[in-house]
């Protein structure tokens, strides 16, 4: 079997814009390794041009104000640091809550899935609720 990440990346590579020939061979400018190219000096700006966005927002961290109100309402009480520690913990204190019996069991399974069964969507269930209530579905989860 061949190894599939021996090759280019197609993402990785950008056309670069044609060669130019300089006006003096003898005067050419000293190689500057790893800094920007004088026939493509910006390809970030460039694909992001190509790809239909705005290249002066390149280094922009700024939340776009399509989203200040998504942002304000997620942070109102404020935003810990440690939040992935913090949801971490109350997992594992909800699914030892709720999974006293599920550790009894004949054979081995998998205990977050017993533990959570009564959250999962069921796709079709809900596809025909939305249906019946007379909303568009364009698309839709495939049948199991």
């Amino acid at each position: 079997m061949t190894d599939l990440t021996a090759g280019p990346e197609e993402f990785d590579v950008l056309p670069n814009k044609p060669l130019q020939k300089p006006d003096n061979y003898k005067t050419l400018p000293t190689p500057t390794p790893g800094q920007a190219n004088l026939v493509d000096a910006t390809p970030k700006q460039d694909a992001i041009v190509a790809l239909g966005g705005n290249p002066a927002r390149l280094n922009d961290k700024s939340v776009p104000r399509s989203d200040s109100a998504l942002i304000a309402s997620a942070s109102r009480y404020g935003v810990p640091g440690n939040i992935r520690e913090t949801t971490t913990a109350e997992d594992a204190a909800f699914r030892k809550r709720r999974g006293r019996l599920t550790n009894i069991r004949l054979f081995k399974t998998d205990s977050y899935t017993q533990v959570y069964k009564r959250h999962v969507l069921d796709a079709e269930r809900t596809l025909d609720a939305h249906r019946r209530a007379g909303r568009k579905t364009p698309t839709a989860p495939p049948a199991n």
